[in-house]
């Protein structure tokens, strides 16, 4: 009794070549991710770059602005201190 394996060879040919197309799927697909990532990444920087960053300056010059008034408004009370302190020894 003779073996007829040729059923078997041609599963596993169909199998093979299943699996070479998957894994070109999967290279395409990966691909595929890389460059929509590197458009996002791309997108994003400019985004960035026209909007968030003049609002970050902005931001940033009012908190200077902030700054300086609560300076001035800590001199004054540190002055109105000293100046009630000396009132009242005298």
């Amino acid at each position: 009794m003779s073996a007829d394996l040729t059923t078997t060879n041609v599963l596993l040919g169909i199998l093979a070549t299943v699996s070479v197309l998957e894994a070109l799927v999967v290279i395409g697909l990966f691909a595929g991710g890389m460059i929509v990532f590197r458009r996002m990444m791309d997108a994003v920087a400019r985004i960035e770059e026209r909007q968030i960053a003049p609002a970050a300056k902005r931001l940033n010059n009012i908190l200077d602005d902030v700054k300086s008034v609560t300076e001035v408004a800590r001199r004054a009370a540190d002055s109105a201190d000293r100046i009630s302190g000396w009132w009242r020894r005298s």
